[in-house]
């Protein structure tokens, strides 16, 4: 490392370039007709893998920034700590707005005037990409041990430009903060560092990713929830409000009742964080690597998980858009959804955006970027999908000690099995949330599992995935709603469906799941179509 440049490395000669500076522009501007400047290429392309090798020196620069500059790496993983969204209707375009200025700050950092965030297409490739635990691109790595070696470390780095950012807050943003509690620098801290009660979103260079380069695959259990039903199923609804998580008061904030995961935040996005991070695999949650909490971004995987999360975005809005059908909410809570503000982003220059608007950031457009085909784009152009004979119920199911029963009329069951160009049917399931994050933060749910099954894999057959809580989010209390597809082979004769969810074990790299009988915690279930 040339630290002699490093010194010299101002926020103005790096990435302070008019080629780094986006005019967010509106719907169906001329923008929107003509070819993007960039293209966010699969990471596993010629093109992607000339786009990481940017990457990694945006990543070597951006480190060697001081702390108080706003587009040092660290610093920016914080913007995500105190402001990003999850399990609400906000998360897509929250993260959308964090990547795409973030991404022009690589772009001016890493040289290369074309550069744009690869994606990883999961569903296509279930392995963290080779590249990736490459230097600077694993922060498991010697690069990172001047920073994150151990908790003192970090925080003796980190803490007097996190004292100056937090007094030059706008009164607006503090309460931004207040509302996440984090009101001080010291309350944030006493998330970052934790404890085995509520977690930590530090992790120690050894710990900072649990995937390493001699076992690079996603475990079983998140193969099935990156696999292809699993990804169609969540571009297959037809309003904007089944797409998404829930609406909430904000997007700091909680639900008034359970909050309710979209299918594809609630399973891949979690589940993907949670194996790179060690849950489900490790005991301690003081063990878990950053992937496992809101300091994610410290990983460089997480901008490329995030992009292929962006890019399934965009797949739906296409699909929608050649349906006619509609890709924003309904027009009496649109203003509600577009006003939100987000009021933590920076520019290449390290200065606040104009744009503080969730609405600024509904079109792709506005960062003048698309994507190198990828999985599901084949649903774009195909007829509306045939409906359900389930369509419009909300089937509700009965809980004896944890354990649900639902009854679905047997002709939708077949029809699910048999067609798929048919509305899928999904089955929600409502759980608590954990109370410490020493406890499970992962479920599997089982559908007619034999009586006293106590041991079984991602390919038995009432096996239907492992749903994730992602981080311990702290501070929320209310029941969790997960969403996932049915088992196309799951059709008794009787249409009865019995349904367990219950804490999951992991021993090894792998599931072979050995244990007792576990108790249910299942809440509340339905079977609905979309």
């Amino acid at each position: 490392m040339n630290h002699t440049f490093c010194r010299g490395l101002s926020r103005r000669s790096v990435l302070g370039s008019a080629a780094a500076t986006v005019m967010v522009n509106p719907i169906g501007s001329a923008l929107a007709q003509r070819k993007p400047r960039f293209r966010r290429y699969n990471v596993n392309s010629a093109k992607g893998q000339e786009m990481l090798k940017s990457y990694a020196v945006a990543v070597r620069r951006l480190m060697a920034l001081k702390p108080d500059e706003p587009n040092n790496w660290f610093r920016n993983a914080f913007t995500h700590t105190v402001d990003c969204p999850h399990g609400n209707w906000w998360f897509f375009v929250w993260h959308r707005g964090y990547l795409g200025w973030f991404e022009q700050t690589l772009r001016a950092a890493s040289g290369n005037p074309d550069f744009a965030i690869p994606y990883w297409d999961w569903t296509e490739s279930p392995r963290i990409p080779a590249g990736m635990f490459h230097d600077v691109l694993d922060p498991s790595n010697p690069p990172y041990n001047p920073f994150i070696k151990d908790y003192q470390t970090f925080y003796d780095y980190m803490n007097p430009a996190l004292e100056a950012w937090w007094k030059g807050f706008t009164p607006a943003q503090l309460q931004e903060l207040n509302t996440r509690m984090m009101a001080t620098p010291q309350s944030l801290w006493t998330q970052v560092k934790g404890d085995p009660t509520n977690g930590a979103m530090f992790a120690t260079t050894p710990y900072a990713r649990y995937i390493k380069a001699k076992n690079p695959d996603l475990d079983e259990n998140t193969k099935k929830m990156v696999a292809p039903d699993m990804v169609r199923s969540g571009l297959a609804p037809t309003a904007f409000t089944n797409f998404n998580s829930i609406q909430t008061p904000s997007h700091n904030t909680q639900p008034a009742g359970s909050s309710v995961f979209g299918i594809l935040e609630g399973n891949p996005h979690n589940k993907v964080h949670n194996n790179i991070g060690g849950v489900g695999h490790l005991t301690n949650p003081l063990d878990f690597g950053y992937m496992a909490d809101n300091l994610s971004p410290v990983d460089p995987i997480f901008f490329l998980h995030h992009s292929n999360m962006d890019r399934l975005w965009d797949v739906w809005t296409r699909k929608q858009q050649k349906l006619g059908l509609p890709t924003l909410p309904p027009e009496s809570d649109l203003a509600t959804f577009e006003q939100e503000p987000f009021l933590f982003f920076t520019n290449s220059e390290g200065k606040p955006v104009a744009q503080q608007k969730a609405g600024d950031y509904v079109n792709i457009g506005n960062f003048d970027y698309d994507y190198e085909p990828g999985f599901g784009e084949d649903v774009i152009g195909k007829p509306a999908l045939v409906a359900s004979t389930a369509a419009n119920q909300r089937l509700s199911g009965t809980i004896t000690s944890g354990v649900g029963a639902v009854t679905v009329p047997p002709a939708a069951l077949q029809q699910n099995a048999t067609n798929q160009n048919t509305e899928p049917l999904v089955i929600q399931v409502t759980i608590p949330h954990p109370e410490t994050a020493s406890a499970a933060r992962e479920f599997d749910v089982l559908i007619n599992a034999p009586a006293g099954t106590t041991s079984f894999t991602p390919d038995s057959p009432y096996y239907a995935g492992t749903i994730s809580f992602f981080g311990f989010m702290h501070g929320m209390t209310n029941d969790a709603t997960f969403t996932v597809p049915l088992p196309r082979n799951l059709h008794p004769a009787n249409g009865v469906l019995n349904v367990q969810v219950i804490p999951h074990v992991a021993p090894g790299r792998f599931l072979t799941a050995a244990r007792t009988p576990a108790k249910s915690v299942l809440k509340a279930v339905t079977v609905t179509a979309w």
